[in-house]
């Protein structure tokens, strides 16, 4: 049998998704059973218990296939970067109307109706998915309504297939935004779940681990000595740790120093995580 990393791949000894058959070994095979993320932000953690670590999150809007649903939670896989975890499956709703529009301002608010006056009912994260069934105007105010009846503000929304063309413009929307460890949304962000969702949103998908990005976004480059040629949009690694170059000198990260989304020098960097960490660990240019 062929290794498969298990937060890529549904298989464990008593159960795995069909699409493994031949390739891993298990008591039973099954087909996922399509779902989608049906709250703001579902943490995918470790194991099914709430004490057990998040790996990464789930976007409302986010497409899922579930291998199992027992005693309150669900064994899933999310087809946008094909992470496999568990969440409550509270979490979890029907796929019953196609998404039209991301939302592309770090947080937005959602409304019982097309009015900022009223208590908000919810919130969403850049990155959602949503269904616009229809528009309103209130006091000069746009909104777009979905499916549910709830509205949220019409410019925080572009059509699904838009793209940004510059990614690291969109990681810098997240300035200031609080480290998660595992978090992925503009509520709570990690390192690779900045490069990640901003890179979604200029419309090329990659893998969400740090490690996984390093293997496998652009390709990679040889920064020489003191790590000279450099440019805006080139990605820098350390040993479970990336950061996005926002020009020859200058990083953006979500980082356990600041715990924040923050600036840093390249160099004040190296010397910093030097200690505890070592040096980079690669290059790669998307």
């Amino acid at each position: 049998m062929t290794a498969r990393d298990a937060r890529l791949h549904a298989f464990r000894a008593d159960l795995a998704d069909a699409r493994l058959k031949g390739e891993v070994s298990a008591d039973r095979f099954v087909a996922g059973r399509p779902a989608r993320i049906a709250v703001s932000v579902a943490d995918i953690r470790k194991a099914p218990r709430p004490d057990a670590g998040v790996n990464t999150q789930a976007l409302f809007g986010d497409d899922v296939l579930v291998f199992e649903n027992t005693d309150g939670w669900a064994w899933i896989q999310v087809e946008r970067d094909g992470y496999v975890g568990y969440v409550a499956d509270t979490m979890l709703g029907g796929r019953d109307h196609a998404p039209t529009h991301l939302v592309s301002v770090p947080r937005t608010f959602l409304y019982p109706g097309p009015d900022l006056r009223f208590p908000i009912s919810g919130q969403l994260s850049m990155g959602s998915a949503v269904t616009v069934t229809g528009t309103a105007e209130t006091r000069g105010t746009h909104y777009a309504l979905l499916p549910s009846g709830q509205a949220v503000i019409a410019g925080h929304l572009r059509p699904i297939a838009d793209t940004t063309a510059d990614y690291v413009s969109v990681a810098e929307t997240f300035l200031g935004t609080p480290y998660l460890w595992g978090g992925a949304s503009g509520f709570g962000i990690d390192c690779s779940g900045l490069v990640q969702l901003a890179m979604r949103m200029a419309g090329q998908d990659v893998l969400r681990d740090s490690d996984m990005q390093a293997a496998t976004i652009g390709e990679p480059l040889e920064p020489g000595p003191d790590f000279s040629g450099l440019r805006r949009g080139d990605l820098v690694f350390w040993k479970g740790h990336v950061a996005i170059m926002t020009d020859a000198d200058t990083m953006i990260h979500a980082n356990g120093h600041t715990m924040l989304v923050s600036r840093e020098g390249l160099k004040d960097a190296i010397a910093r995580i030097g200690y505890l960490y070592g040096g980079p660990t690669g290059l790669r240019r998307p």
